[in-house]
């Protein structure tokens, strides 16, 4: 069996009907979601779950080629309606971030973000405790969704403590692992998360993750509600949140360019 060499990390977010093109960007419909992951699944793809990621990281397992991390940030009640069947329906384990003390109502940072001012329905303890009893692992997204670089000490400390404690407490299991709002940190967030208790932290910056890969910085593919399943290829195949032909002749050309001025040196 040929083994991973590099694991891609795929970022979602809700899953539902866009209403405008804010919202088509961070809201995929379950139709397309299910075609997303039925040509990854066709593709030879296969999501794994949180603690085998974190294994084959440490170095202490292998994963086989075609490995990758699914991963839902927010919360969003869509995710019990859609992704867990279609999920379980192809063996799919995927982690989801919750922002803890907003379970169960809704995603209220983002009224001032979406033009329409909507927000909308996020998962309850209820959906949480059923969904664990599936591959739905669950780890923290703070407390409040808050920009954490902008918080002084002490709102930095609860945000990050306090998520970690209240999901501990709903889920009866330990939260080791973060994911940065709106994917903003510092030095003094990276210092923050683990004092905190956290062992690692997932960005939003584009990538593959090898296992040299910072444990505070792991890289993740910001996937779209308008991508296409040809674009989700391309952004897998690239390490690149752009999926357009353009980024891949840009590869290319890149790579041509390169090898011509190797044979020239």
């Amino acid at each position: 069996m040929k083994t991973a060499q590099r694991v891609p990390v795929l970022m979602y977010h809700r899953i539902g009907e866009a209403h405008n093109p804010w919202e088509a960007k961070y809201c995929i419909s379950p139709q397309r979601f299910e075609v997303h992951m039925q040509t990854l699944a066709r593709a030879g793809k296969r999501a794994v779950v949180l603690s085998d990621f974190f294994t084959w990281l440490d170095g202490k397992s292998e994963l086989p080629d075609g490995a990758f991390l699914l991963t839902f940030d927010d919360g969003f009640l869509g995710l019990h309606e859609h992704a867990l069947p279609i999920l379980d329906e192809l063996g799919y384990a995927a982690t989801v971030f919750l922002v803890s003390a907003l379970t169960g109502q809704r995603d209220v940072w983002c009224r001032a973000s979406n033009p329409s001012g909507a927000t909308y329905p996020l998962l309850d303890s209820h959906h949480i405790q059923e969904m664990s009893r599936h591959d739905f692992a669950f780890q923290s997204h703070t407390r409040n969704h808050a920009d954490l670089p902008t918080l002084d000490d002490g709102r930095l400390a609860d945000e990050l403590a306090g998520s970690k404690a209240e999901l501990e407490d709903l889920l009866g299991k330990p939260v080791d692992y973060l994911a940065y709002p709106f994917g903003r940190y510092d030095e003094r967030v990276l210092t923050g998360a683990r004092t905190a208790g956290y062992r690692a932290a997932f960005s939003v910056q584009p990538g593959f993750n090898r296992r040299d890969i910072d444990r505070f910085r792991i890289r993740r593919l910001d996937i779209f509600g308008t991508d296409t399943p040809a674009m989700l290829a391309r952004k897998l195949r690239f390490g690149s949140n752009d999926g357009s032909w353009r980024q891949a002749l840009r590869y290319y050309g890149a790579r041509l360019a390169s090898r011509l001025g190797a044979g020239h040196g």
